[in-house]
């Protein structure tokens, strides 16, 4: 498995998983939630009436949140033209983005573990993320193939 490859939906759980000190809850209609310290970081969201398909109108079945450190964060994801991430009017003012899981073939592995390792630092305590700071590099070559975070 190399870094570079399309990105799958398989890894966005194989990613969070890998992340230190995460648990997983069921949401209510059985959709993964990935949290750190009970923040989440990333979720598998459920249909919701303000993400829908711009030619059918039909509720998004595919969505998936990250945390994102800030609102600047947040717009430069979600105003590149170049990336599948987007956001609707019930996430003004929330530090995350959305992403179709249908699309993370846009994303290389490599970049889906940087969102992945970025949407858990946005709510990792201080000192999870000054351990995973510290013990970064080892604890990604013994976990996955994801990249080491970047400084």
């Amino acid at each position: 498995m190399t870094a570079d490859r399309p990105a799958r939906v398989e890894d966005v759980h194989e990613l969070a998983l890998a992340m230190p000190h995460v648990t997983v809850v069921d949401g209510g209609k059985g959709n993964a939630i990935y949290q750190v310290g009970g923040k989440s970081f990333v979720f598998f969201r459920t249909p919701r009436p303000d993400a829908v398909d711009p030619e059918t109108g039909e509720r998004l079945t595919d969505v998936i949140v990250f945390w994102v450190e800030s609102e600047a964060d947040k717009l430069a994801l979600v105003q590149d033209g170049s990336t599948p991430f987007f956001t609707t009017p019930h996430f003004d003012g929330h530090p995350s983005v959305l992403v179709r899981a249908s699309r993370l073939e846009e994303l290389s592995r490599q970049e889906l573990a940087e969102v992945v390792q970025d949407a858990w630092l946005a709510q990792a305590s201080r000192r999870r993320a000054a351990w995973l700071a510290e013990h970064g590099s080892w604890y990604y070559s013994r976990t996955s193939s994801a990249a080491p975070l970047r400084t």
